[in-house]
C-alpha cells in the first residue's frame, strides 16, 4: 500500500471512529487530484516505538497524542483532514492513543492530550507543543 493510501485509509478510519464527518465527492476528488500532482506529508498509526524510531531515522517525525473524547484533538483532526495538502510534505505524522499508549507518553513526557512531539533522528524530544493545527504543525516542525 502506498503512502499515500495509507494516509488516506487512517484517516477514513479516524474519521469513521470518531464520528468526523468524511470528505464530500467534490473534496475527495480534489484531494485525489492534487494528491497525484504533489508529493504529501504520511499519518500512520503508532504501532511500537522501533516504529517511531525507525521513521525518525528517516526523516521528519511527529506523534500526535490523539484522545477521541478530547474536543479539541477532534478539531484538530478534522482542520487536518480539511488542509492535508498544506502540511509539510517531508512531514510523516504518528497518531498516539493518549489513553493506551501510557509508555510512550512518559517517555515524551507528555500530560495533556492534543499534544504534538517533533522527534530526532534518534527519536528523542525536540519539541513539544498542545493544539495548533495545521499552522502549528508546520511552524513547530521546522529543523
Amino acid at each position: 500500500m502506498t503512502s499515500n493510501l495509507l494516509r488516506a485509509a487512517v484517516f477514513l478510519l479516524l474519521i469513521s471512529s470518531f464520528g468526523l464527518p468524511p470528505l464530500s465527492a467534490s473534496a475527495q476528488t480534489a484531494a485525489s487530484t492534487v494528491e497525484q500532482a504533489a508529493k504529501r506529508a504520511t499519518v500512520i498509526n503508532f504501532e511500537n516505538e522501533a516504529q517511531v524510531n525507525d521513521l525518525a531515522a528517516k526523516g521528519k517525525t511527529v506523534v500526535f497524542f490523539f484522545a477521541s473524547w478530547c474536543p479539541n484533538c477532534r478539531a484538530t483532526v478534522t482542520e487536518l483532514n480539511a488542509r492535508w495538502a498544506d502540511v509539510d510534505p517531508d512531514l510523516t505524522l504518528v497518531i498516539a492513543d493518549y489513553d493506551k499508549e501510557k509508555a510512550l507518553k512518559g517517555k515524551y513526557g507528555v500530560t495533556y492530550q492534543d499534544t504534538f512531539v517533533l522527534l530526532d533522528g534518534k527519536g528523542t524530544t525536540v519539541k513539544a507543543w498542545n493544539s495548533g493545527g495545521v499552522n502549528g504543525l508546520n511552524a513547530n516542525s521546522k529543523l
